[in-house]
């Protein structure tokens, strides 16, 4: 399956659910007469000790809304070498996952340590995270390139798959640019910037 048929798969998935945001699957790896091995407080403390890349995640508009679509994004990864995979974890109830699926395709913006603000202004839900945001479309997929980033990633979805309460989404690499050695990267801890 190709990405547009990812993407298509994808997205009759988020249609079959009712309106509004979906509802939280009810997974558990233990039957409900159990406790749950782990709090889910206790699981982010210790998982938040793990230092994580913070980026963002654009793709062109792909329906209506002329505008592109973004979403700031910590839980990235590169996935294979042949052929080159990424992938990304997106919580099933966020409102630009449907765009970025109907698009196809996405870019990966890396954030450089000077762009914690930018990082903020696409965690921010329902505004227009693109006013004012200096950027140029990706030579492959048109998604947007933010200006000033360490590196970027242009891809077309390769395959989506179910990942408890969020949806773990592959990408195929098309283009990219090198990264800038003398910047520093934006990371995540505990919480806070670093």
């Amino acid at each position: 399956m190709g990405h547009a048929g990812a993407a298509a798969a994808a997205v009759r998935h988020l249609r079959g659910q009712q309106a509004g945001p979906p509802p939280r699957p009810a997974l558990r790896c233990v039957r409900e007469d159990e406790r749950a091995p782990v709090g889910e407080g206790e699981f982010r403390r210790v998982l938040g000790t793990f230092a994580t890349g913070v980026t963002v995640i654009t793709a062109p508009s792909a329906d209506a809304d002329p505008r592109p679509a973004g979403f700031a994004c910590q839980s990235f990864s590169a996935l294979s070498l042949d052929p080159p995979l990424v992938a990304f974890m997106v919580n099933r109830t966020s409102t630009t996952w449907p765009r970025i699926a109907r698009a196809g395709v996405f870019c990966v913006n890396v954030l450089a340590a000077d762009q914690a603000a930018l990082c903020r202004t696409f965690a921010v839900s329902g505004a227009d995270k693109f006013a004012g945001v200096s950027h140029t479309p990706a030579p492959v997929s048109g998604a947007p390139r933010l200006t000033g980033t360490l590196a970027w990633i242009d891809c077309a979805i390769h395959t989506v798959h179910p990942g408890g309460d969020h949806l773990i989404v592959v990408g195929r690499v098309t283009a990219l640019t090198p990264d800038t050695p003398d910047r520093a990267p934006l990371l995540f801890h505990r919480g806070h910037f670093t």
